[in-house]
């Protein structure tokens, strides 16, 4: 994902060696649908949902790679606790510095105002 308009920062790095990062919500999209595809059950959906996220989530600091392929992936390297608890710890993360739409007034004026891109020409508008 580009970093984000919105976002205070878009990268926790977690100092092992790992971070995890803000998704896009396209990204969201795909992990809840992987999720879906790999949760036998209703009781299932939660764990298989958060192993998705952690797939697309969690990299390599020293290559931003992702440490694992997929969901199936996590759920074989990872246990329930560690899945849960880094889970939590994006969840965290994300809430705290992608604000969404409870910005106030002045802070969306603050982003609208940074996110103006420059003229396409020279002349600032004056041509």
């Amino acid at each position: 994902m580009a970093l984000s308009i919105l976002a205070g920062r878009d990268r926790l790095s977690l100092d092992n060696g790992f971070d995890l990062r803000l998704l896009s919500a396209l990204e969201t999209l795909q992990a809840r649908r992987e999720g879906m595809e790999l949760a036998g059950d209703d009781r299932e959906l939660a764990l298989c949902s958060n192993a998705c996220l952690l797939a697309r989530a969690l990299e390599r600091s020293e290559d931003r790679k992702p440490v694992f392929s997929d969901g199936q992936a996590v759920l074989a390297g990872l246990t329930a606790e560690e899945i849960a608890a880094l889970a939590a710890r994006w969840s965290r993360f994300s809430r705290e510095n992608d604000p969404g739409l409870d910005l106030s007034e002045e802070a969306l004026e603050e982003v609208k105002k940074n996110s103006v891109t420059a003229p396409a020409s020279g002349c600032a508008g004056g041509c």
